[in-house]
């Protein structure tokens, strides 16, 4: 399906394209050359459509729709609802024992209730080397 509305779509360009290029501005005239207008329009007369401006219309929305299906298409395809969260590996938490209830001070306990001390797992203590002492200057 994708392949065939990029086939389409470029074709549908190419049409656009060569449309465009074999259109006459609408000032083509020897008037137009010299800034006459036929009429006193602010974008010049009006007049009716040819083949070449209804084929331009034509092909213009043709190349909006293909436009926009071509990029819903590659975004669903593209798997962007995804997360990097979703797509890692799942690793296993290393097994510990079951949590202690842990009371907060200022509020009552359930009856029957076992209040356990918090305890923090102890950070690491690292032994940094005491700063050498400055050396004299030479004056």
């Amino acid at each position: 399906m994708y392949i065939l509305l990029l086939f389409v779509h470029v074709i549908v360009c190419l049409f656009l394209i060569v449309v465009v290029l074999l259109q006459s501005g609408k000032a083509a005239d020897l008037a137009g050359a010299f800034g006459g207008m036929g009429s006193q329009t602010a974008f010049g007369p009006r007049g009716s459509a040819t083949l070449l401006s209804k084929a331009t219309t034509i092909s213009a929305v043709l190349f909006m729709i293909t436009s926009l299906s071509l990029s819903i298409l590659a975004t669903r395809n593209a798997g962007l609802g995804t997360s990097v969260l979703e797509s890692a590996p799942k690793t296993s938490a290393p097994k510990s024992a079951p949590p202690v209830p842990v009371g907060i001070p200022g509020q009552q306990q359930a009856p029957g209730s076992v209040t356990a001390p918090l305890q923090m797992p102890a950070a690491p203590q690292q032994q940094t080397p005491a700063p050498a002492p400055p050396t004299p200057g030479k004056k």
